[in-house]
């Protein structure tokens, strides 16, 4: 029967078990935006899970959304990266590199003036984003030109290309949480009346064609596509969520990538559940799931076929080793929230591991 601690095939990925270290913005980058020693200490400490999955990663110079957020747009970002894989490497692990493109969700003060784009000409309502002059407003986005689209897709391409440089084992592409992809996918930011805009087909076309990019650049089976058709963040829904799943689900099969991940608000919701049910119709390669899961909903997933493998987030966070908590039925570190973002190695890669206890009892 299958476990979290069944090995699983994804692609070219091959994977010792099935529970997943998502990406999780942790903005320990500095302002240069390159990986540093206590990044790779970070996740090298996390790479007993199946996979880690790093964090949302900048394909854009000018596509900064929080101070300290890793980059991956040039060859100095590419051999700062080159440390936290051959470390986790060397502890066994296996590490993807998500590339990113917040589009609206970014301010000018965060990139040297340079005004953020998205799909549309509306900024991100009723919410703030931190910036060195404190938090701010969002701004209105410039509305990106048809003739743009293909740089935005070379941005992804390259991000990709040196992702492989610096030794990941495959990419995530962004498509979820209001950032650029999302904000072309969902209908209520995409409000465009060219062949990007209007229709699923359309909506989900600046997607396919950054997946269909770096499948060429770097084997399809090393490819994954994150989406969260049903998450609010940065202001954004859509009105046709079980539809637009269906036809992603259903052109991401087509093209043999390594795996779906489906990000949930909580995936115990009868709405989060349906968005599943939609995926698993329709793509029939792994479907990884993220949000809300413990060891029990996680084990119900695999065993109903809804899932081949759960993506853990807040967990990770404090546990470095999951895994043996899970196999083991330990309890789990608390996470202190108060040290999500600050700079330094505070409630970063200070959590301690079963073993700490063991050798100080």
């Amino acid at each position: 029967m299958t476990s979290l601690f069944s090995p699983l095939v994804a692609g070219d990925l091959h994977l010792p078990n099935r529970i997943v270290m998502a990406p999780l913005t942790r903005a320990r980058a500095g302002q240069t935006h390159i990986p540093n020693a206590l990044i790779a200490e970070y996740y090298a400490q996390r790479a007993s899970a199946g996979l880690l999955i790093a964090e949302a990663t900048m394909v854009a110079s000018d596509g900064c959304a929080f101070t300290g957020e890793p980059g991956i747009f040039d060859e100095a970002c590419a051999t700062g990266w080159k440390q936290v894989t051959q470390a986790v490497h060397a502890k066994g692990g296996r590490i993807i590199l998500q590339i990113w493109h917040p589009g609206r969700a970014a301010h000018s003060l965060l990139n040297n003036g340079s005004q953020p784009v998205s799909s549309t000409d509306r900024p991100i309502r009723n919410d703030t984003i931190h910036t060195p002059e404190g938090a701010k407003p969002y701004e209105a986005p410039r509305r990106l030109a048809l003739e743009e689209l293909p740089g935005i897709v070379d941005l992804f391409v390259q991000g990709a290309k040196h992702a492989m440089e610096a030794g990941f084992d495959g990419v995530q592409i962004h498509g979820a949480h209001g950032y650029l992809l999302d904000q072309f996918l969902r209908n209520s930011v995409n409000d465009r009346t060219d062949r990007y805009g209007g229709s699923i087909e359309n909506r989900a076309r600046l997607l396919l064609e950054v997946v269909d990019a770096v499948s060429a650049v770097i084997g399809a089976g090393r490819v994954s596509v994150r989406i969260s058709p049903l998450v609010a963040f940065n202001d954004i829904a859509d009105s046709e969520a079980v539809p637009l799943v269906e036809y992603v689900s259903k052109e991401l099969d087509g093209r043999g990538i390594a795996f779906l991940e489906l990000r949930h608000d909580d995936q115990a919701k009868l709405d989060e559940q349906a968005i599943a049910a939609a995926a698993r119709r329709h793509f029939h390669g792994p479907i990884f799931r993220n949000g809300g899961f413990d060891a029990v909903s996680a084990a119900e997933a695999l065993a109903s076929g809804s899932a081949e493998a759960i993506v853990f987030g807040k967990a990770y966070i404090a546990n470095p080793d999951l895994v043996e908590r899970l196999k083991t039925h330990a309890p789990l570190n608390a996470v202190d929230f108060s040290t999500l973002y600050s700079p330094g190695p505070k409630g970063y890669t200070d959590y301690p591991a079963l073993s700490d206890s063991v050798a100080t009892a």
